[in-house]
């Protein structure tokens, strides 16, 4: 198991504890490495719905519980990535939207998996010869 960059799916999946693969993921994860990491632009999109579901009395929550993750910050290097990405995605006819290509880009910068249900979206980075490492942890952990 490789440490891992959560995306957005996939912590909105451990906030609601409804996904018992997801739990069970995430708990095996944090029995090995001690937490997680998400990025800055998660934090966004998470407060973002949360706020636009009017469940502002959930940010507070939400805040208290990022002190258990590693928050990993979009910086210059990572948007220099970003930016590469999201400009070769829109040369290839496969734009995939603003936050997907900065997440890929501090998932690969911080040398991590990304651990999203995503895949097929973000897989167009791969294909791109990107050295974008995805995770599903809505299927099974394979036992090794």
């Amino acid at each position: 198991m490789a440490e891992v960059l959560v995306d957005t799916d996939i912590l909105s999946d451990v906030l609601k504890a409804r996904d018992r693969t997801v739990t069970a993921r995430e708990s095996a994860h944090v029995a090995e490495f001690g937490k997680y990491a998400v990025s800055t632009i998660t934090v966004m999109e998470i407060i973002k719905g949360l706020h636009k579901a009017k469940r502002d009395d959930r940010i507070a929550e939400f805040l208290s519980r990022l002190a258990a993750m590693d928050v990993l910050t979009f910086d210059v290097e990572s948007a220099e990535l970003a930016g590469r990405i999201s400009a070769d995605l829109e040369s290839a006819g496969q734009p995939i939207g603003f936050a997907d290509p900065i997440i890929a880009a501090v998932a690969i910068h911080s040398n991590r998996t990304l651990a999203t249900a995503n895949t097929a979206h973000y897989e167009r980075i791969a294909q791109l010869g990107y050295p974008l490492r995805l995770d599903n942890w809505r299927t099974p952990q394979e036992l090794t």
